[in-house]
């Protein structure tokens, strides 16, 4: 199972736990991949920071990992004290294609519904021959909380390393597809997330179901003509697409659950 954290502090002094927390993160049981993300100003990927929101991705071996991370950990005592918004969601992975640091992190616990469109087909050409997997006893457990069935809301992760020499275009790109995204019916909520400045960008992004991300997916005509030019251009050097059922969320992501 995996979970999101959307963190807002009241000041942008706030950038100091990317640093203070890394270590604490290293030490915590049963959590097997982790990433802390900055977070941008619109919808997506973009060039524009929020210095005080920031967000953590993670992938848990079980249900219990996770609930003793969130009762006993600093960094989530930290949250619930001196974060000024704080919105939490539980993930069950039902789709992952490509890698994350040369990692395939998220394990699929339940089987997908009928792909929208074959899997050649999936966003941003995000298909690999061969994938490295996390450890055989390190693999996480089906979520025993979570849904099991695929209907309803879905969240969707994109994540792309860009190549130096493809960033121009790439940011070019990005102001109509985040017009298009924001326009889309069905989108709940949406954020671009990021490790690194202007390279390693993501965006984590929540649909009322998976008819309504599949319509933006192929039907939105900049999206569209961004896949192509990413797979006729090589744009990135590692790129990730997952798809996941929402569940469990807490909190408030800009002054709502967009689950709720």
């Amino acid at each position: 199972m995996a979970s999101f954290h959307l963190i807002r502090y009241p000041d942008i002094g706030a950038t100091r736990y990317m640093g203070l927390d890394r270590p604490v993160l290293r030490a915590t049981g049963g959590l097997l991949f982790w990433r802390l993300l900055g977070t941008g100003r619109g919808t997506s990927m973009s060039l524009g920071a929020d210095p005080r929101r920031w967000a953590l991705l993670a992938v848990w071996r079980d249900e219990p990992a996770l609930e003793a991370f969130l009762e006993h950990s600093p960094i989530a005592a930290r949250w619930r004290e001196r974060a000024s918004e704080y919105w939490h969601v539980r993930l069950t992975p039902v789709t992952s294609r490509g890698h994350w640091g040369g990692v395939a992190p998220f394990v699929p616990s339940i089987p997908p519904s009928p792909p929208i469109r074959p899997a050649s087909s999936l966003p941003l050409g995000l298909l690999s021959a061969r994938e490295p997997d996390l450890p055989t006893d390190a693999l996480p457990r089906p979520a025993a909380k979570g849904p099991s069935t695929p209907d309803g809301p879905v969240a969707v992760l994109t994540r792309a390393s860009v190549r130096a020499l493809r960033l121009v275009a790439f940011y070019r790109s990005i102001a109509a597809v985040d017009r298009e995204l924001r326009e889309s019916d069905g989108c709940l909520a949406s954020l671009g997330i990021g490790e690194w400045p202007l390279v390693r960008q993501a965006t984590f992004s929540l649909w009322r179901d998976a008819t309504a991300a599949g319509s933006f997916a192929y039907r939105g005509v900049h999206h569209r003509q961004v896949i192509s030019r990413v797979r006729a251009e090589n744009w990135y050097a590692e790129e990730l697409f997952a798809r996941f059922i929402p569940y469990a969320s807490t909190g408030t992501w800009d002054g709502r659950d967009p689950l709720r």
